[in-house]
C-alpha cells in the first residue's frame, strides 16, 4: 500500500512511525514532511496548505491513501478535492472539518445537538464588545474563532483585559482567524484530550491523554501549540470515558450525520472534567499534536494503518482495541523565542543513546543544513518514552532531553507530575 502523509511536523513524524510498524509492505510519502519522516519515507515538496498540489501529488504517485496530518488542508477542502479525484482520505470533507476550523460553528453544533457546552457570545467589531462581556457574571475566555495553530486562546485576568484582548483580534493580531471573536464561559475542573476514529456515526475509542500547552512549569506562560504530554490521562477511567462519548461525542456525530454532513477521520475531544461531569471544550478535525507522539505508540502493531484506510474507505470495524498498557511521557523541545519569535538556523546536537526501543525522537521544526540537523520552527522535537509506570516512562523522557543540545532549547520539567494545563 503506497500512503500520503500530509504534514511536516512531529504529529506526522508519529504517524509515519505508525504506518511503519505495521505488517505488509506500505510504502510512505510525506508531503512536505522533515528530517525525521525522509528517514522513513520519501518527503514531497508540496506545502500542507497546497490543495491542488497534494490531489497532484497523489495523483501522480498513484496513492492508495492520503492521511492528512494538520487541520488546515481539511478546512481548505482537501478531502473533497480528493473525494473528487477517487483518491481515499482519512479525513473529514470542509463542512464537518469547521468543527476545528470554526469555535462559533462548534458551539452552534453542540447547541443543536444538545450537548454540554459553554455558555458563549460572537463578536464581529468593536461595538458588540461590551454587551457580549456582560452577559457573563465572571471573567470569561476569549477565543479567535479560526486557526491559530493553538495560540488564539486566552485567559485575561479581569473585564478589562478581555476587552483588550477582544479588540487586539478584531484588529489583526491574529489575521483573519481573530476577525471574529468567541467569548465563553470559564470552566473549572481538569482537561483531557480523548481520540476517536470515526466513520459517519461509528466510533473507535484510541488511548486518551493529557496536554501541558501553557509554556512554563506550573501551567504558567502563554498557551502554545502544547509543551507535551501523558497517555493515558490519569484522570480518565473506563465509568468517564464512557459518559463523555454518550454525552458529548455520539450527539454531535448523529446531528452532523442527520445535516447530511457526515464526520470521518480522526476526531480530538477537549474536555473539561468538571465537578457537574464533563463538558466540551473544542473539537480538533485530526489527531493531537504532541499527544499523537505519545498516543499512536501505544496502539497495537499495524492498527493505526487499518484504522486509516478503514475509515476512508467507510468501513471502520468498531470492534474495541487491546492499548498497550505501558504509559508514554512527550516532552517538547522548543526554539528560544517560542512561542513569539523562534529563531531558526541553530546546529541542533543528539547523542546516538537517545533513541532506542521505548525512547525516541519526533522531529517537527528541524531542517537539513549543510549535512547537520538545525532548528527550524517553534516546536522543534519531542522526546517520548515509555515505561512500566508514568514515573519510569517521564524519568526516560527527561533522560532524553538531557543528551539533546541547541543553543536556546527549552522546555518544561513537570509534564506528567503537574494537573495543570
Amino acid at each position: 500500500m503506497r500512503v500520503l502523509v500530509v504534514g511536516g511536523g512531529g504529529r506526522e513524524h508519529a504517524v509515519c512511525r505508525a504506518l511503519a510498524t505495521g505488517p505488509g509492505a506500505i510504502e510512505i510519502l510525506v508531503a512536505p514532511g522533515n528530517p525525521g519522516t525522509a528517514a522513513l519515507g520519501r518527503n514531497l515538496p508540496v506545502p500542507a496548505g497546497d490543495v491542488d498540489g497534494l490531489v497532484a501529488a497523489a495523483r501522480a504517485e498513484d496513492v492508495d491513501l492520503v492521511v492528512p496530518g494538520p487541520e488546515l488542508p481539511l478546512t481548505l477542502g482537501l478531502g473533497d478535492a480528493l473525494a473528487a479525484a477517487g483518491i481515499p482520505c482519512c479525513g473529514p470533507l470542509a463542512e464537518p472539518a469547521r468543527l476545528e476550523g470554526s469555535k462559533a460553528f462548534t458551539r452552534e453544533i453542540g447547541l443543536a445537538a444538545g450537548v454540554d457546552t459553554p455558555r458563549f457570545r460572537v463578536v464581529n467589531d468593536h461595538a458588540g464588545i461590551d454587551a457580549a462581556l456582560a452577559a457573563f457574571d465572571e471573567t470569561p475566555v476569549v477565543k479567535a474563532d479560526g486557526l491559530a495553530a493553538g495560540k488564539g486562546v486566552f485567559l485575561p485576568d479581569d473585564t478589562d483585559g478581555c476587552r483588550a484582548a477582544i479588540a487586539s483580534l478584531l484588529d489583526g493580531a491574529l489575521g483573519e482567524a481573530g476577525r471574529t471573536v468567541v467569548v465563553e464561559e470559564r470552566l473549572t475542573g481538569t482537561e483531557a484530550s480523548l481520540f476517536y476514529a470515526v466513520d459517519g456515526t461509528r466510533t473507535v475509542l484510541l488511548p486518551h491523554a493529557r496536554d501541558h500547552k501553557r509554556l512554563l512549569d506550573g501551567g504558567r506562560g502563554p498557551n502554545t501549540g502544547g509543551m507535551g504530554a501523558i497517555s493515558p490521562n490519569p484522570d480518565l477511567d473506563d465509568t468517564v470515558v464512557a459518559r463523555v462519548t454518550e454525552v458529548l461525542i455520539a450527539p454531535v456525530l448523529d446531528h452532523l450525520a442527520g445535516l447530511g454532513r457526515p464526520y470521518r477521520g480522526f476526531l480530538y475531544a477537549g474536555v473539561m472534567l468538571t465537578a457537574a461531569g464533563p463538558r466540551l471544550l473544542e473539537f480538533n478535525v485530526r489527531l493531537g499534536d504532541p499527544e499523537a507522539q505519545g498516543v499512536l505508540p501505544r496502539l497495537p502493531t499495524g492498527a493505526f494503518a487499518a484504522l486509516a484506510e478503514s475509515i476512508a474507505r467507510g468501513r471502520l470495524d468498531t470492534s474495541p482495541i487491546a492499548f498497550d498498557p505501558r504509559p508514554t511521557t512527550t516532552v517538547v523541545m522548543a526554539a528560544h523565542g517560542y512561542p513569539d519569535h523562534p529563531r531558526r538556523g541553530d546546529p541542533i546536537t543528539i547523542e546516538p543513546w537517545v533513541d532506542g526501543p521505548d525512547r525516541w525522537v519526533d522531529q517537527a521544526g528541524t531542517r537539513a543544513e549543510d549535512g547537520r540537523l538545525v532548528t527550524a520552527g517553534g516546536r522543534v522535537l519531542a522526546v517520548v518514552a515509555r515505561g512500566a509506570t508514568p514515573e519510569a516512562a517521564g524519568a526516560a523522557a527527561y533522560e532524553g532531553v538531557s543528551g539533546i543540545r541547541w543553543d536556546g532549547a527549552h522546555h518544561r520539567t513537570d509534564i506528567g507530575t503537574t494537573e495543570g494545563p
